[in-house]
């Protein structure tokens, strides 16, 4: 018994010392990566007093959307959230629950609804929150076992970077946490198409019940706090192998009938030249950028506009 009892202890001291070499000496490792822009982000949203529009998503969101063009349009601050398709919508959406608001407006703008509710790649939200721990709170406790059984392939890499000294550095392009401006926005200069884009990934994709019960929780969430949730269109690149119009209509009707709160966009009018994108079917160029901005703004001010007549 005594011995066990030793070896218990043993193994204690040997966790806590592990804990504190991981966490106090050796991460971060990714502070000047594409990732690490999610604590800026949060961090805005947090620090926010009074009504707020906060947008969701991946890069579609990030690469795509000037929210200082929304806060003029509506004279409400605005924070966009949009980061990376990887981690997952759960991901993603997670951030909602941070300083709620009454009176806030929260949009999603998922380019697809077929997740399964759990984090897409776990070593990837690793990255992203690191040792934040503010940044903790957007796990879920669904989130814990995938989460940790990724932590030593993270914590490997972390180690090899800090051993090298090559840890914390910033990409020259756009996927680096300095390319964020203070509303969570992109703003690397995107002045044209870089070509070569995979259209082919172009798709349209049924909606999960997993996908609808989580957003119709988050809308519960939101709304008994006063708060309002709506979903809005994606840029849809037109080429040869984009869907038809009637498969984006569709679309459409299927998230209507499964989510709770309102959709305010027609897909079919985020239908863009091939020549709007940058390096990705879902980024845009600058002239995409404010191309789509401004049919969000037209959605949203109609939307509201609605609601005040009714």
């Amino acid at each position: 018994m005594k011995e066990k009892f030793l070896f218990f202890i043993k193994l204690i001291i040997v966790t806590v010392l592990v804990s504190v070499f991981a966490f106090a000496v050796v991460m971060p490792q990714y502070t000047g990566n594409y990732q690490a822009s999610m604590v800026d982000k949060v961090a805005r949203l947090q620090s926010m007093e009074g009504r707020k529009i906060v947008l969701l998503g991946n890069s579609n969101l990030a690469f795509g959307m000037n929210s200082g063009m929304v806060e003029e349009a509506f004279g409400v601050q605005t924070v966009n959230m949009g980061l990376h398709g990887g981690v997952g919508n759960a991901f993603n959406e997670s951030v909602a629950r941070l300083n709620v608001e009454e009176g806030d407006i929260y949009v999603i703008f998922h380019d697809n609804y077929t997740d399964n509710d759990t984090i897409k790649n776990p070593e990837l939200a690793w990255i992203t929150i690191e040792n934040h721990f503010g940044m903790w709170r957007l796990l879920r406790p669904k989130d814990i076992l995938p989460m940790a059984r990724a932590f030593p392939t993270y914590l490997h890499k972390c180690i090899d970077m800090w051993a090298s000294q090559t840890g914390n550095a910033e990409e020259t392009n756009a996927y680096r946490r300095s390319a964020f401006n203070e509303r969570g926005d992109n703003f690397y200069p995107r002045p044209k198409t870089q070509g070569g884009i995979d259209f082919s990934k172009v798709t349209v994709n049924p909606v999960s019940e997993k996908a609808a019960v989580r957003i119709n929780q988050l809308n519960t969430y939101l709304t008994k706090r006063g708060a309002l949730l709506l979903v809005a269109g994606y840029p849809i690149a037109e080429c040869e192998t984009t869907p038809s119009r009637e498969a984006y209509a569709a679309f459409e009707e299927d998230l209507k009938e499964k989510l709770d709160c309102p959709v305010i966009s027609d897909y079919n009018e985020y239908r863009m030249a091939s020549d709007y994108f940058y390096d990705s079917y879902l980024h845009m160029t600058d002239a995409g950028v404010t191309l789509r901005t401004n049919l969000f703004i037209q959605d949203l001010k109609q939307y509201l506009q609605k609601q005040e007549s009714e």
